[in-house]
């Protein structure tokens, strides 16, 4: 693998894990919303990731194929978990008979864990990523 190619991984991670962090915000954001467009509770969304082919450099000017894998978002889901009922019969969309309130099923100690997961695996492809372009640097002071 050639060290341009490496710098593409890491980007895709880059840009894998930012979808992530801004999918959690959109979940925290939205924590107590009890009604949307739909008439329901917010429902969590959830990142799926999936390999993305990177072409190499080498492959763009000879047109031969390595294969190399980085990764991009294949799907943003919703979570099919049941929503969280909270006993609150003055709220406007507490149910008439019972009192209880479907709010969103948004766990926020899920959502920090996610958020530092994410952030972590964020600051590990900036790493590589530096560590690339230091090797990359170093290489071009060879020949000095």
């Amino acid at each position: 693998m050639d060290l341009l190619q490496a710098m593409k991984i890491s980007g895709t991670a880059l840009t894998a894990q930012r979808a992530k962090l801004n999918v959690i915000s959109e979940n925290l954001a939205n924590n107590e919303t009890t009604r949307t467009e739909n008439g329901q509770p917010y429902r969590r969304k959830m990142v799926v990731f999936a390999q993305q082919p990177v072409e190499p450099f080498k492959a763009v000017l000879a047109r031969e194929q390595e294969e190399a894998m980085g990764v991009e978002v294949a799907d943003i889901v919703e979570s099919r978990e049941d929503f969280r009922l909270v006993y609150n019969p003055n709220h406007p969309d507490a149910d008439p008979n019972t009192g209880y309130v479907s709010m969103p099923n948004v766990d926020i100690i899920t959502e920090m864990a996610d958020m530092m997961t994410a952030r972590r695996a964020y600051d590990a492809s900036v790493t590589a990523m530096n560590n690339t372009k230091s090797m990359i640097l170093r290489a071009l002071e060879i020949g000095k």
